[in-house]
């Protein structure tokens, strides 16, 4: 069942339900609307709830062709306002989603005054969406967010089992330096080493749940019309090319965060969806600094760490000397409220700034920025780049160590801090990045890749073709 006649195309968007996800498909879904697509745009209920409170009722009532809908994701009822346990929910979605979906799209269909659903745009991870395109014999394009070097990497997941580097056959090869092993066979990642592939194959249990999600999503990503990877030519080239011999219909069409910047429409722009409330007093205060004279430090909203690691990160900071923006999540300290001791508030409460949530894309565009301490999550990745800011990497999960290897290996924009941070190495980190010659270098090049960023986003720019290619070749036929 395809669209009928001229009727407007009516594109369905929707994300896996975490802040990383939702973020880019909602720029996605911006992107199209300009390009004259009607947008349903479906939230998970729980995740929705949490839009509201975050962003008031009123945040998601602004256009008649802009709709938000919800589906169950069903999990346990729960009205946490931090994101859900990851292994979970992508059971839970993958098990009891597709006939909320399919039921939502039929009612859609029948919907009198909207058209008929002519396409989807589907989270990577979000794939029983297939099913329901293919019984209405509509393209469907696969969104897959992480960077294209991560969605490379969980490409070799099979492989990797296959050859016999995963799972671990004991422990100690966490630490014996087995992890050190080379990967001569993946084209496009030379010189990495098993600890720079995503994280999930450092498990010793050959049924571990992640693992092998991730090999059925890039298994079912086969079936899509199509791949679009929220990066730029320039920047994963040698990965791009391995990728197409694999997928040849895949679209770049990144940074997002840039091509979004450029809708004129403030109705369409003003459509937010921060999970968290944002503290917006933290531009101010940034507005009061030198350039580059700031630190910020965001580990994205997933990461959790230990009270000990919270404290290391506190001290290496207060002990840099250099004034600091860190956001500090609710949920950030795995099982404790992020308390930090008073000593280290004496000595930062004239050149500290701690806020819970912030508009980042903002902070990592503003002139006072000197270096990002961040999670390597691809979206902050990406911001960086596009802010034209060197970065301090403390990856925790997924392909966050992958992004981290390509930072400090192929784009030379930074350093990695260990897993067992401690505030000596930290202070000497910053120390670098913001005194010294190494920081130098690597500002100059996180400018030169925010240039060709840039580049790739204007008018004519591959990212900025490749929309339109998008459209005219894959979601209005």
């Amino acid at each position: 069942m395809g669209r009928l006649g001229t009727e407007r195309p009516h594109a369905l968007c929707i994300p896996f339900p975490a802040q990383g996800h939702i973020n880019p498909m909602l720029k996605v879904a911006k992107i199209l609307h300009t390009r004259g697509f009607y947008i349903t745009f479906v939230n998970t209920e729980f995740n929705h709830k949490r839009l509201l409170r975050s962003r008031g009722p009123d945040s998601l009532n602004g256009l008649d062709d802009f709709r938000f809908r919800t589906i169950p994701d069903g999990m346990p009822p729960s009205d946490s306002d931090a994101t859900q346990d990851v292994p979970a929910i992508c059971d839970s979605t993958n098990k009891n989603c597709l006939v909320p979906f399919r039921n939502l799209v039929s009612e859609l269909n029948d919907t009198p005054g909207a058209p008929q659903i002519s396409c989807i745009v589907s989270d990577g991870i979000m794939s029983f969406t297939l099913d329901v395109a293919e019984e209405l014999r509509i393209p469907e394009v696969i969104f897959w967010t992480p960077s294209a070097c991560g969605f490379w990497a969980y490409n070799h997941y099979q492989q990797l089992m296959e050859r016999g580097l995963t799972p671990l056959k004991d422990e100690s090869y966490l630490t014996n330096g087995y992890l050190d092993t080379r990967i001569e066979w993946i084209p496009g990642m030379k010189d990495i080493r098993l600890r720079d592939l995503p994280s999930f194959i450092r498990t010793t249990d050959p049924n571990e749940f992640m693992f092998h999600y991730a090999v059925q999503q890039t298994e079912r990503a086969h079936r899509a019309s199509a791949v679009i990877l929220n990066t730029f030519e320039e920047l994963e080239s040698d990965v791009l090319d391995g990728l197409r011999s694999m997928f040849p219909h895949i679209y770049t069409i990144g940074p997002l965060s840039l091509l979004s910047n450029r809708i004129s429409d403030t109705q369409l722009q003003s459509i937010g969806s921060n999970l968290w409330k944002e503290d917006t007093d933290c531009i101010e205060w940034l507005d009061t600094k030198e350039p580059k004279s700031i630190v910020y430090v965001n580990f994205g909203s997933i990461t959790v760490m230990t009270p000990e690691q919270m404290t290391e990160f506190a001290w290496g900071l207060a002990n840099s000397k250099h004034p600091f923006l860190w956001i500090i999540r609710p949920d950030l300290v795995r099982g404790d409220s992020a308390i930090l001791p008073p000593e280290f508030f004496n000595e930062t409460k004239d050149r500290g700034l701690l806020a819970s949530w912030c508009p980042q894309e903002e902070v990592l565009s503003h002139p006072s920025l000197g270096v990002f301490l961040t999670h390597c999550g691809w979206n902050s990745m990406l911001e960086s780049i596009s802010g034209g800011v060197p970065v301090i990497c403390w990856p925790f999960f997924a392909e966050q160590q992958t992004n981290c290897r390509f930072a400090c290996n192929n784009w030379e924009i930074g350093m990695e801090i260990d897993n067992d941070v401690k505030r000596d190495e930290l202070e000497g980190l910053v120390r670098e990045l913001m005194e010294g010659e190494k920081g130098k270098e690597m500002r100059n090049k996180a400018m030169e890749w925010k240039g060709s960023a840039e580049k790739a986003t204007k008018k004519g720019g591959s990212s900025y073709v490749n929309i339109d290619k998008l459209v005219s070749e894959v979601l209005s036929k």
